[in-house]
């Protein structure tokens, strides 16, 4: 699973105070959610403070953003909020994603991100060894985002199970635009 979003502000900006403080708690609340296996974390020390730009993840590859993010690279300028991780089903991220803490901060969206024409997230099965990177993140969320949702890349509203065929899912809040 991975999400993607722009910040109307660059990090630092004091509009994102209410954002950067609970950034850690959202990740701390993913981590203890039924169905959560593990997200990408940094694993080098890098001299800047918001930017993931220029950082490791070791196995998850170095940070990527998608084609269309053309905001800043630096900690004075980035602009994106992205996660990357693993679950061991849709049904537990959608829990997370619409429920808790995580919901209370999709309410406050609208005053941290900019509304994108783009898709903000994007869900691909991968097999039990697989870990996915930051780049072959970005390009399903850039496949679902040009092609719509199929096996290879979708979304809550039209999901696809482990081989390949849609399936019925609740209706979800969609999520297009922040």
């Amino acid at each position: 699973m991975t999400t993607f979003a722009v910040l109307k502000q660059p990090y630092p900006h004091l509009s994102n105070d209410d954002f950067n403080a609970l950034e850690p708690l959202v990740f701390g609340a993913s981590e203890t959610s039924p169905g959560f296996i593990a997200r990408a974390t940094a694993i080098d020390v890098v001299a800047t403070k918001w930017t993931n730009f220029g950082r490791d993840y070791g196995a998850w590859g170095f940070f990527d953003a998608p084609a269309f993010y053309t905001g800043g690279r630096t900690d004075d300028t980035d602009t994106r909020a992205s996660t990357l991780s693993l679950w061991t089903d849709l049904a537990s991220v959608k829990a997370y994603a619409y429920g808790g803490l995580h919901r209370q901060a999709l309410r406050d969206r609208r005053r941290w991100f900019a509304q994108i024409p783009h898709k903000l997230y994007a869900a691909w099965w991968v097999g039990d060894t697989e870990i996915p990177t930051w780049t072959e993140a970005c390009r399903r969320l850039e496949h679902l985002d040009a092609h719509g949702p199929s096996a290879h890349a979708f979304d809550f509203r039209q999901p696809f199970d482990p081989e390949g065929r849609p399936v019925s899912s609740s209706p979800a809040p969609e999520v297009t635009h922040v």
